[in-house]
């Protein structure tokens, strides 16, 4: 197997891009590349290449060309698997090693499937990967949900700036969940380490920090704080039902199936924590981070 040296990320603007692209920095071993949209804002460390161009197949591939690996952190505003499979098809035309698909989350399961368009659409994008097997390998990562970005935004069910916690069907469902920054050391583990590299192709990698439940964390949190913070319970059918037809509805959909009484956030399989030499994490210390404004 050939060294990879070139990594670019697509999508970096995001809230995980960056955070992936610094960390194939730290790593001194890649020569990193960014593609955003167009009319992107973005900023980057003056080393990373940026390219700007629309999702389309000749920018795709005049960018992929001479890469090594493609992350692909896409949002899907940015047209879910329609876009994905665009990006699939320039990484085979530019003859790219690895694809790592916008796949991070919750396992794709017939259930979830029914539930999210969008786990649809990431269940089409492995699809279409495996069935392009004999030209490109893939790794997706499986993190549940987003530890510090979702604590910070609210998704998770706790207000920080007012000691506010929204338990979902009591609070006692368990989740597995990952920070930022996991996932950019996973990625980079698994392009730097040839054995590595080798295990992870055409799988789904599991990495989650955690599995906890939202009274898990309030514990915690009190615990991190000193204070009790103030609690209400939510049933998760009662979430659903309110937020229809309102542009909170989707968000609302997400809380109430990971962290409520149908739980989706729990991830099956493998572990690859050990495997990737991935940081061990503690939740109250994570916790502090957060608090601090020191994560994500």
């Amino acid at each position: 197997m050939s060294a990879i040296t070139s990594v670019i990320v697509v999508g970096a603007s995001g809230n995980l891009g960056p955070i992936i692209i610094d960390a194939l920095l730290a790593s001194k071993k890649f020569t990193v590349s960014a593609f955003v949209r167009a009319e992107s804002k973005a900023t980057f460390p003056p080393e990373v290449k940026v390219f700007k161009a629309d999702f389309s197949s000749e920018p795709l591939e005049a960018a992929f060309k001479g890469q090594d690996a493609v992350v692909s952190t896409i949002g899907n505003s940015a047209g879910g698997f329609p876009v994905q499979k665009i990006l699939v098809d320039a990484a085979i035309a530019s003859g790219v090693k690895r694809f790592f698909p916008s796949d991070f989350g919750t396992d794709v399961t017939e259930e979830a499937v029914a539930f999210f368009s969008l786990t649809k659409e990431k269940k089409d994008a492995i699809d279409y990967l495996i069935s392009r097997e004999d030209v490109i390998s893939w790794t997706t990562l499986k993190t549940g949900a987003f530890f510090d970005w979702g604590m910070k935004i609210g998704l998770i069910g706790f207000d920080l700036a007012n000691r506010k916690a929204d338990l979902l069907d009591g609070g006692e469902t368990k989740f597995h969940t990952t920070n930022l920054s996991t996932i950019a050391q996973a990625i980079a583990a698994i392009l730097s380490v040839p054995e590595s590299f080798e295990k992870t192709k055409n799988q789904i990698v599991s990495i989650p920090d955690f599995e906890v439940s939202q009274r898990d964390i309030l514990t915690a949190i009190e615990h991190v704080t000193g204070k009790k913070w103030d609690v209400t319970d939510t049933n998760s059918d009662t979430l659903i039902e309110n937020a229809k037809g309102t542009p909170a509805e989707p968000f609302a959909l997400i809380r109430a199936l990971v962290f409520g009484k149908v739980g989706l956030g729990r991830l099956s399989g493998k572990r690859w924590n050990d495997d990737l030499g991935l940081t061990q994490h503690g939740l109250e210390e994570d916790l502090k981070l957060i608090l601090d404004g020191k994560s994500p």
